[in-house]
């Protein structure tokens, strides 16, 4: 699909999202209006398919870290959001504020992994789910492991964001569940991607808001 034609799809995902998500449900439908303005000089980025693995409750989770995302962009930070999940319950959430803290290492994860395990400590944050708005990076992905987080589910797949940058993408990107086999790390249950086409409509609408700023 390419992305001209990504605006009707995104807006056809609105009704299908759940009605309490209305910050998410803003933002795809912003999104939509916003891909349509673009130049076509982007990729064609089809969404991929939901792990299969991934349950109702794992999609709740993943709207509200799409909506924490969404929140992100809308601070002028890159647009990403992670939770902790035990027994049903968010326990803690974190949005990338990596611009306007000033501090680089603030990502979604790192920044929740590193209150959380000061405030609840590495025993409790261990035994949590780790949703997050988007595949992590190799800095994410050593904080979690550092956490013993043991369940992480992402939303959107990192190269499918490449793609809808309009990026060149290694030959062999280096991706979460290889960064993950590579350490030994097989006591780690990763699901994902979950609601990517919701997940990549947010980082949409965030190129499409950072070009309008950049024309003025």
């Amino acid at each position: 699909m390419s992305i001209r034609k990504l605006p009707g799809r995104l807006l056809a995902t609105v009704d299908r999202l759940p009605s309490a998500s209305y910050p998410l449900r803003r933002w795809v439908a912003l999104a939509a209006v916003a891909l349509a303005a673009l130049p076509v000089t982007r990729a064609a980025v089809t969404p991929l398919p939901d792990d299969p693995r991934c349950t109702a409750e794992d999609r709740k989770f993943m709207a509200r870290a799409a909506e924490l995302a969404a929140s992100a962009a809308a601070k002028g930070n890159s647009p990403y959001g992670a939770l902790l999940v035990k027994d049903g319950k968010i326990v803690m959430e974190f949005e990338n504020n990596a611009n306007t803290s000033g501090d680089v290492t603030h990502h979604a994860e790192t920044g929740l992994i590193s209150a959380s395990t000061v405030k609840l400590g590495k025993a409790f944050v261990s035994q949590c789910v780790l949703y997050t708005s988007t595949e992590p990076c190799i800095m994410c992905c050593g904080s979690i492991r550092s956490a013993g987080v043991k369940k992480i589910v992402y939303g959107c797949t990192a190269t499918q964001v490449s793609l809808l940058h309009g990026r060149k993408l290694p030959f062999n990107p280096l991706q979460i569940r290889e960064v993950y086999t590579r350490i030994g790390a097989t006591d780690v249950t990763i699901l994902g991607p979950l609601l990517e086409g919701e997940g990549l409509a947010v980082h949409a609408a965030a190129m499409a808001n950072v070009e309008k700023m950049k024309k003025g």
